[in-house]
């Protein structure tokens, strides 16, 4: 053994070739934590001292290579100054540095996942061998950072400057052709012949048959590109950044000048620019907020899981109401492979709902991601039906008619007669209380809530609401049987609206009321969708649906009038009465046409601004700072006050179900994580000043007791 650690071994494995195994100790996968970065400058400096070693073989012990670098270190890293994140930086680059430098030549076995860091310290070596099961790429600039252990260097000057721009900018997972292609890996060969591949790599290397000095020695010197050609490849490359990652996110863009203005430098002097330019980027509040965002992600996730091991998975499901949501809602359990009866009353409403999912399954074919043979797969495990015929076999059923609760009632007692005693029925309600729903009920212990977003097969986001006699095995099932779907799922207690809606509403009632002071919708939306958002306030309504706004807000404003009911006509109510319900009928606060893919598009109309003038004061101008705090401040109240009430567990959970069920702006990494960034007491202060317009705009005690502690709502 010529090298043993908790992360990395080296040992001798035939005649002058040694292999250095990443596996690191009490741990699913292999990363570079600062245990093991120290360990593989051990291993180095072992290896470059040894007697008779001739190559070295890179492997991994686990079904990954290597995922990346510890994401859980990087809030102590950012809390550094830009000075001690260059030093860091520079001391672990004289560790990869010390592998490209090693006396003979060097392989990598690339069986599984080899991203960010781990690709480049593949990239490190001198030859690459990849599996036909493995991945690689640089991903960082979806974390608001760009590589940071020489991937900006070493990339373009093995792949070129347009591939290395592609896939640093794109920070997509690469496929083993694509690699190939594109001249990233050598070599790509089924997983059973990885090792013999990479071993007899290596050997011609040995034997002289294949120059990895000279190929070395391109990685540490300029890019060979003259003056002209990086002219026209750089101004190529920054119009195509710019245009796809927008002026949001920094990094991509970031990453193309480190590329161009180390592109005349030697390895040394190129590695220095990358690391001040990674120290700017990874202090930004962007990289701050996806960091986080990427984080409480996986604690979501763990969350879920860990509810999904206390029950067995859903074998066969049921969806009661086959329009839009039960055709959403059946596709979706059947393209993930759970078996879904559907039901309704009529055949009119089944029609309905497999003309959705064979329209959603239609156009995966048409675009290349699904064989015919695999649609009908899919379809075959919908089984359509009037009767509650077999409902006795079926483990979960997701009620998702209308939502009326005489209906919903009638439905759900209908239902639990026809299904086994340990069986799990859920609704789809976006309003109602499940609490209230359950009294009704024999066994209201296995009901719960199942909130999934319209439409269903693009909505990442599922509340599963706990109802007060909802038990364990009830939320563990719907739970399981949202993963199953490949949702994003989030456990919360009742209450009106649950969590997303909850929230929502402050949002669109301090809409209304600025165009009760004369606000222009038209500006609001503008101001809105340049701070991130995908679609403003009155765009937002015309997408759910005005009708469908009206009768959740009234639901809202009765369950909280202190800051909801509002004593005049609200916008949306004007909407509403001159039957303008948004995208449905193709009017609401726009109108809308077909574009040229058929998509609706939206067209102002002056019609909009002469319903709305008797219900609004004179029309005036609000600064854009006054339209983002009018309506940020009554939604992140409203989530604090949740957290407080423990409708959501953590902070995590609530970030995440804005960013998943509303398209939160990512870049702010949720609406806590945005209070953080300015301050929870900035942010006191900045409702503060709306005062007079009532509770909507009054902090929680909670929020105050924070501020006047400095406390933050997330903790490196």
């Amino acid at each position: 053994m010529i090298y043993q650690g908790k992360a990395i071994t080296v040992k001798t494995i035939e005649d002058g070739i040694a292999e250095l195994n990443f596996n690191l100790e009490g741990d699913s996968v292999n990363k570079f934590n600062n245990a093991t970065i120290v360990e593989l400058g051990e291993a180095v400096t072992a290896l470059s001292t040894a007697n008779g070693i001739q190559g070295l073989l890179v492997t991994s012990g686990k079904d990954v290579f290597i995922v990346g670098a510890d994401i859980t270190e990087f809030g102590k890293l950012s809390s550094g100054t830009e000075a001690d994140i260059v030093q860091h930086l520079a001391d672990d680059n004289q560790v990869f540095n010390a592998v490209e430098d090693l006396p003979f030549p060097t392989v990598t076995a690339i069986n599984g996942y080899a991203l960010g860091g781990g690709f480049e310290m593949c990239m490190a070596t001198d030859y690459r061998v990849m599996a036909t099961a493995a991945k690689v790429g640089l991903p960082e600039t979806k974390l608001g950072i760009y590589p940071g252990f020489g991937g900006t260097v070493r990339l373009p000057r093995i792949i070129g400057v347009d591939n290395a721009v592609e896939w640093i900018a794109g920070g997509a997972e690469q496929k083993p052709e694509k690699a190939l292609k594109d001249g990233a890996v050598d070599a790509v060969v089924v997983p059973e012949l990885l090792r013999e591949a990479a071993i007899d790599l290596l050997k011609q290397c040995i034997a002289g048959k294949l120059d990895y000095k000279t190929r070395r020695q391109e990685k540490l010197e300029p890019i060979k590109l003259n003056d002209i050609e990086k002219m026209m490849a750089f101004t190529t490359c920054k119009a195509m950044v710019a245009q796809q990652a927008g002026r949001h996110f920094p990094a991509p863009m970031s990453a193309v000048n480190t590329i161009e203005k180390a592109a005349g430098m030697a390895r040394a002097e190129a590695l220095a620019v990358e690391a001040q330019g990674f120290a700017k980027l990874v202090k930004t509040s962007v990289a701050d907020a996806l960091i986080g965002l990427f984080l409480n992600d996986q604690a979501l996730a763990k969350v879920a899981k860990s509810w999904a091991k206390q029950t067995e998975p859903v074998g066969l499901g049921a969806v009661l109401g086959a329009g839009i949501m039960g055709g959403g809602i059946a596709y979706q359990s059947a393209y993930k492979g759970t078996p879904i009866v559907m039901k309704d009353i009529d055949q009119n409403g089944i029609t309905i709902g497999l003309s959705e999912a064979n329209k959603l399954l239609s156009k995966r074919v048409s675009r290349g991601r699904m064989d015919p043979i695999k649609m009908g797969e899919v379809l075959n495990n919908i089984t359509p039906t009037l009767s509650y015929d077999g409902f006795d076999k079926v483990d979960m059923v997701i009620e998702a008619v209308v939502e009326n609760e005489k209906v919903k009632n009638i439905v759900l007692a209908e239902v639990e007669d026809k299904v086994s005693k340990d069986t799990i029925v859920a609704s789809n309600t976006s309003t109602i209380s499940i609490t209230r729903l359950a009294e009704g009920l024999k066994r209201p212990e296995n009901f719960c809530g199942m909130h999934f977003f319209n439409p269903v097969h693009a909505m990442p986001l599922v509340e599963v609401i706990r109802g007060k006699k909802t038990s364990d095995a009830a939320v563990a099932k719907a739970v399981a049987y949202g993963l199953a779907m490949g949702k994003k799922v989030v456990v919360v207690n009742d209450c009106p609206g649950f969590l997303v809606n909850r929230v929502l509403f402050p949002y669109f009632a301090a809409f209304t009321q600025l165009l009760k002071e004369g606000a222009d919708f038209q500006q609001v939306d503008k101001v809105m969708e340049k701070w991130g958002w995908p679609m403003g306030p009155a765009y937002l309504s015309d997408v759910v649906g005005i009708d469908t706004c009206v009768h959740a807000g009234e639901v809202m404003a009765e369950a909280f009038p202190d800051r909801l009911k509002q004593e005049y006509k609200t916008a949306l109510e004007v909407m509403f009465e001159n039957n303008r319900y948004g995208q449905k009928n193709d009017a609401g606060f726009y109108n809308y046409e077909p574009d040229k893919k058929g998509k609706p598009k939206r067209v102002p109309t002056e019609e909009v601004y002469t319903l709305l003038a008797p219900h609004a004061d004179a029309s005036q101008e609000f600064e854009a700072d006054t339209i983002v705090e009018r309506l940020m401040v009554p939604m992140g109240i409203e989530m604090a006050r949740c957290l407080e009430e423990n409708i959501v567990g953590t902070p995590a959970e609530a970030d995440l179900s804005l960013i998943f069920g509303l398209g939160f702006p990512v870049f702010r990494g949720g609406i806590l994580q945005y209070i953080d960034s300015v301050g929870i007491d900035v942010f006191c202060q900045m409702a503060d000043k709306y005062s007079h317009l009532g509770e909507l705009y009054e902090p929680t005690a909670g929020m105050r007791e924070r501020a006047a502690n400095g406390e933050k709502y997330f903790t490196n």
